[in-house]
């Protein structure tokens, strides 16, 4: 497990010597792990917290994406008074209410595709007791719809997930759902292993047109092993964060704003600080304002895709 002490702690206004240490507030982010989504979150609350103007300390822990190590890192941070914790990815959330939901610190959660479905709140239009925060979630038909534009010829989607998380379920419910919308079929495999996934995707590669790559944190994390299987198989990849089509190992992606996830979190963190109550601020959701489409023309070619003329006035294109 990571602690991020003094370096990963942002101090919003003048901080005097002479201050009383007991006056800063603290926000504890709880982080699954390093990586450009959930950094972008972490940059997100750190950005709106230091717009403020207000004495906030801001710190920032993960455990590498091993969820064993979820207990102690929030007993280091329970042992350190914060004024409110921030979990990061559905794991991370589900362990943070069960270890401090008895607490009596209020509770955010960032990055969660499905917060109902996951536990954390009791429906859309409320926070639970003492949790709120802002999911993730794609549109996912709006995803299939721009899958079926790039790729007019597709017939079946394919889609790795891990059946252990919720978030990932989530997600495929949806796509299951949105699919006879578009005369698309999702096939679909199930990853609970890294170690397993160039195995499982070049299966799933076998019987799918197009490989959708979720914002599960088993699949993200290991989304070079995607890419590089659906490669080998000749089978676009589109991914929902824009850094591997920046890179040229997804072909497209149909993203949410990660950042615009953090800013939305610290918004909130700042009107509990103020004295609300997380079960009286609804869970949000990103915006379809808060998507964004990006092809990777390199990414297309690898795989012999042409890109339909619809996007040619697109302003979405990356090399």
């Amino acid at each position: 497990m990571k602690h991020f002490g003094l370096g990963a702690t942002v101090l919003a206004g003048a901080f005097s010597a002479t201050m009383a240490f007991a006056e800063t507030q603290t926000i504890a982010i709880a982080n699954f792990g390093e990586h450009p989504q959930l950094n972008a979150v972490v940059q997100g609350i750190q950005d709106v917290v230091a717009e403020s103007g207000r004495d906030i300390r801001v710190t920032v822990d993960h455990v590498n994406f091993d969820a064993t190590l979820l207990p102690q890192m929030f007993a280091r941070i329970e042992a350190s008074n914060p004024s409110i914790v921030v979990g990061i990815t559905t794991p991370v959330a589900q362990n943070m209410l069960n270890l401090l939901g008895d607490s009596g610190v209020p509770l955010l959660f960032a990055a969660v595709t499905d917060p109902v479905r996951a536990e954390l709140v009791p429906d859309w239009d409320h926070g639970g007791a003492n949790i709120t925060g802002s999911s993730d979630s794609l549109d996912i038909a709006a995803t299939l719809r721009f899958i079926k534009e790039l790729f007019p010829n597709a017939e079946t989607i394919g889609i790795p997930y891990n059946p252990a998380e919720a978030n990932d379920l989530a997600t495929l419910a949806l796509a299951h759902e949105a699919a006879d919308a578009t005369g698309l079929q999702i096939s679909e495999v199930g990853v609970d292993n890294p170690n397993d996934i160039m195995a499982r995707v070049t299966a799933l590669a076998a019987r799918s047109d197009v490989i959708y790559g979720p914002g599960s944190s088993m699949i993200q994390p290991s989304i070079g092993a995607v890419a590089s299987a659906a490669a080998q198989a000749g089978v676009p990849l589109v991914n929902m964060d824009d850094g591997p089509v920046r890179e040229g190992l997804a072909a497209a992606g149909f993203t949410v704003s990660y950042h615009r996830i953090g800013e939305i979190v610290g918004e909130m963190a700042l009107r509990i600080l103020d004295g609300e109550s997380p079960a009286d601020i609804p869970p949000a959701r990103p915006s379809y304002e808060d998507h964004t489409r990006i092809i990777s023309r390199s990414g297309m070619a690898a795989v012999g895709a042409e890109i339909p003329a619809s996007f040619d006035d697109c302003d979405c294109f990356v090399d």
